[in-house]
């Protein structure tokens, strides 16, 4: 009998939930960044081993709203919780005990799902401060280098309904191409920008062609004010000319063939706090009844 099942990886920001993702489906599909909040929609990763099929859901980082953007995100992580058939509450090993996830998530009553209280960066904690932790029934991991992935996985399997597999065994994703092509995208504006910029970075792909090499790409970065575009921009068109560079040999790494990237830089005033212009963008928000 085969089990099957929607597996949540949640957590306050910069826990490392996408690296954990692309770890247990051994393929980078989220982007990781040390910036926090930099992943903004539900990740889909496909993870099939034997008789067990997980699709992982990586979130964004649970937080307490400001604006309409972030409240997208906030709407995204609550329907993943509501969707899950296991949680994986992913913290850092380092803080200590986390809050329970009602709390960390502000819900009213606490997930219809088990929860596995998972501890990434283990790897940072003395033998004896993991014995410790392990004693309360945590399980220990380091996204970063595998230790302890392996039995997270087991155990996480262990608890999956038995159900068909959901997806041929051989998807590591639901998702389109075009939809990691502008990840990708905005991971490069991430790594070469400052601490500003980086949050009002939006990216969406114009137009994706394949069937001809190398594949044609058209993305546009939109960002909120013309003093931002001037950033990303920089001197003599430099910065973006990196970031083009940066963004190609990832996409090329996820087709395995050359692509031709046409990037651009545009003015969106704005467009974190309007909700037409985050629809726009792929971010919905719903009524928080979770709260």
């Amino acid at each position: 009998m085969t089990r099957a099942g929607m597996v949540t990886v949640a957590g306050k920001p910069n826990v490392g939930k996408s690296t954990l993702l692309n770890r247990i489906v051994g393929q980078k599909l989220s982007i990781v960044s040390s910036k926090p909040q930099s992943t903004r929609d539900r990740v889909v990763g496909i993870h099939t081993s034997g008789d067990v099929q997980m699709v992982i859901f990586d979130t964004p980082g649970l937080l307490s709203p400001a604006y309409e953007l972030q409240r997208a995100m906030r709407a995204t992580a609550l329907r993943a919780l509501r969707d899950a058939d296991v949680i994986l509450y992913l913290a850092d090993a380092t803080a200590g005990t986390p809050e329970p996830l009602a709390s960390a998530a502000e819900l009213s009553a606490p997930p219809r799902a088990p929860v596995i209280v998972v501890l990434n960066k283990a790897d940072l904690l003395s033998a004896n401060a993991r014995d410790s932790l392990r004693a309360e029934g945590t399980v220990l991991v380091s996204a970063r280098t595998g230790d302890g992935v392996a039995e997270l996985i087991q155990r996480c399997s262990a608890m999956l309904p038995e159900s068909p597999f959901l997806y041929p065994a051989d998807d590591v994703s639901t998702q389109q191409l075009r939809f990691f092509a502008a990840e990708m995208v905005r991971e490069a504006a991430l790594e070469q920008l400052g601490e500003e910029v980086p949050y009002s970075v939006a990216c969406e792909i114009e137009e994706f062609r394949e069937g001809r090499s190398p594949v044609y790409v058209r993305a546009v970065l939109y960002v909120e004010r013309d003093s931002q575009k001037a950033i990303l921009i920089g001197a003599k068109g430099q910065r973006i000319k990196s970031i083009g560079q940066a963004a190609r040999k990832k996409i090329e790494g996820l087709l395995g063939e050359p692509v031709y990237l046409d990037l651009w830089v545009k003015v969106l005033p704005n467009w974190r706090k309007d909700a037409g212009a985050l629809a726009r963008f792929g971010y919905h928000t719903s009524e928080d009844s979770e709260r």
